[in-house]
């Protein structure tokens, strides 16, 4: 294996350079232990410590052969690039701002970001491809390299890109930006620590969630997210588990909202019977009362209506009795008096009949009005106590919005136990009655 080895100042100008070489018996002892110590494999861009002894040979010039790599100077420059970009973003004051953002309450729409094709998306989708086949959550996804040079960078532009777009088809945001990738040795995920990818994450208005890698992987888009997921299965875990828990309690609360509905219509049946018992019974009490001033009336009528015709009675016969009176009276003084006053007596007695008749038939008159008058009072009176017990009557409670269940012969029902699944029932509104079948009856 060989290596190209450079040296350079503090101001980055190349001072020195050479080949590296790394017999294979030497590769096979110590890229194994540098692997396993650092998790990294070389590649381009990695930085190394080595131990080597120059050699010159005529025919190829200087070189140089590698026996041995320190493993701590690679994990320390990797560190050393996380810790930089740690401390600038919380100069920026926003470190920790994905951390203010309050969680999702639930998931309708997610924004996906990954490598396409890779082994992480598959076991995320196989879970949330089935949420969108049943509606649960949309799921839109866009790709970007991982690794290499510019990755970071094409994260940023398929990123802001893509919330370009869902703006565009949607009247919000996403409920959460999701970026996952598989496993990897650490230099592959060391693309991943730059600075603006993570100044972006730190300045959405969404909650980010990464599944970068394995548990033992982190990288500082883990440390700016919203909510940091071992890996891309346990992303899409939590997000069903949030949706399952919203799903739960939706039901709890339809059971409730059901439970608390029939009890309202139970407590509403049980108001409308005994209402309706109110009713019938105020107006059968009603009615005996008003009986009872009907009768206690007419007979107060009839009492007062003997009673005048007694007085008319007792002042006819004493209009009898003057009169007879005057007739005996003139019959003697015409038998005293002259023949020559006959015709002048009887002429007086007819007149004194005649203004007698006359008052007889003026009193009658009057007890004829009065006991008239009598009777048509009391037949008012009756008539507005049957009006008033007609008003508390069921068409004014039907009217109120209660309504009546009567059987097929039309008499009323007042109790389930009274009907029987099957039985055919008329339901009376105040405007009109409708025909119903039971179904069940519930207690």
């Amino acid at each position: 294996m060989y290596l190209d080895l450079s040296e350079r100042d503090t101001n980055g100008t190349l001072t020195a350079k050479t080949t590296g070489t790394i017999w294979a018996d030497t590769a096979n002892r110590i890229l194994p232990e540098f692997e396993r110590a650092t998790g990294a494999t070389l590649a381009p861009g990695i930085k190394l410590l080595v131990r080597a002894k120059p050699v010159f040979k005529p025919q190829y010039g200087l070189s140089v052969d590698i026996d041995a790599i320190d493993p701590d100077y690679t994990l320390g420059d990797l560190e050393a690039r996380k810790r930089e970009i740690r401390s600038r973003l919380q100069a920026d004051r926003v470190f920790d701002a994905q951390k203010l953002l309050p969680p999702p309450w639930d998931y309708n729409a997610v924004l996906v970001v990954a490598p396409d094709g890779a082994a992480g998306l598959g076991d995320f989708r196989a879970e949330s491809e089935r949420l969108a086949t049943f509606g649960v959550c949309e799921f839109v996804y866009v790709s970007s390299r991982f690794q290499g040079e510019g990755a970071a960078a094409e994260i940023v532009a398929v990123l802001l890109a893509a919330l370009d777009r869902w703006m565009e088809s949607h009247d919000s945001n996403p409920d959460a930006v999701v970026i996952i990738r598989g496993g990897g040795a650490v230099n592959d995920l060391a693309w991943l620590n730059d600075y603006a990818l993570a100044k972006l994450i730190c300045d959405l208005p969404v909650p980010v969630f990464t599944g970068i890698g394995h548990e033992r992987d982190s990288t500082i888009l883990d440390e700016v997210a919203h909510t940091k997921f071992d890996t891309p299965s346990k992303v899409i875990a939590g997000i069903e588990q949030v949706i399952m828990r919203r799903t739960r309690e939706a039901n709890d609360a339809y059971a409730f909202v059901i439970q608390a509905a029939e009890l309202a219509v139970e407590k509403a049946r049980a108001s409308v019977q005994r209402f309706d018992a109110d009713v019938r019974g105020g107006a059968g009490r009603q009615v005996e009362l008003a009986k009872r001033k009907s009768a206690e009336h007419f007979a107060a009528v009839k009492e007062v209506s003997v009673e005048t015709l007694h007085r008319a009675r007792a002042l006819a016969n004493d209009g009898v009795a003057a009169v007879r009176q005057g007739a005996v009276q003139a019959v003697a003084s015409a038998r005293t008096a002259s023949k020559s006053h006959d015709d002048f007596v009887l002429e007086r007695a007819g007149s004194h009949v005649l203004r007698v008749r006359i008052a007889m038939d003026a009193a009658f008159d009057s007890m004829r009005e009065g006991a008239l008058r009598v009777v048509q009072d009391a037949r008012s009176k009756s008539e507005a106590l049957v009006r008033e017990i007609t008003g508390q009557g069921p068409a004014k409670t039907l009217g109120r919005g209660f309504a009546m269940v009567r059987d097929a012969g039309g008499k009323p029902v007042t109790r389930v136990g009274h009907v029987a699944p099957g039985q055919s029932v008329s339901v009376q509104f105040s405007d009109g009655a409708v025909g119903a079948k039971v179904e069940g009856a519930t207690k």
